[in-house]
């Protein structure tokens, strides 16, 4: 399997394709082995009691899952999610980023499974976890 999205390249994508979102995101880091995200948190991520929100987190995991697959498959903004599990394993650190590891389990022609680890960045532990599942649009061939 061969990279065909680096980090510089997937996050040009995000900026260029979902601007709406790109602020608040930083691609760490992208090859073989995943992509990290950063969510670079801010009070808008934020739920009552000072912690990251649920929906920030599923949108963190969300995103970083999508950059892993494109970081393989190329940019193909059609590729959309078709399922979600997510375990909240404990609470985030207050005031610091979350961190993403994103990592593909298994990329077919139509779909891709993977799993994403969130972590407060500085620890070790995970705050919470994902499994993924995206549909992947059919590759237009040229015609003979």
């Amino acid at each position: 399997m061969t990279l065909l999205m680096d980090a510089a390249g997937l996050q040009a994508f995000l900026v260029r394709d979902f601007g709406q979102v790109a602020e608040d995101f930083t691609v760490e880091q992208a090859d073989l082995a995943g992509v990290t995200l950063r969510l670079r948190v801010a009070a808008r991520h934020l739920r009552p009691g000072g912690t990251v929100s649920g929906p920030a987190m599923f949108g963190l995991a969300d995103v970083a899952m999508y950059l892993a697959i494109l970081s393989r498959i190329g940019p193909v903004a059609l590729a959309v999610t078709t399922n979600c599990a997510m375990d909240f394993m404990r609470k985030p650190r207050a005031g610091v980023d979350l961190l993403a590891q994103a990592r593909v389990l298994k990329l077919g022609r139509s779909l891709a499974v993977g799993d994403v680890l969130l972590f407060s960045e500085g620890l070790a532990e995970p705050v919470a976890r994902a499994g993924l599942t995206y549909a992947i649009p059919p590759q237009s061939t040229p015609a003979h």
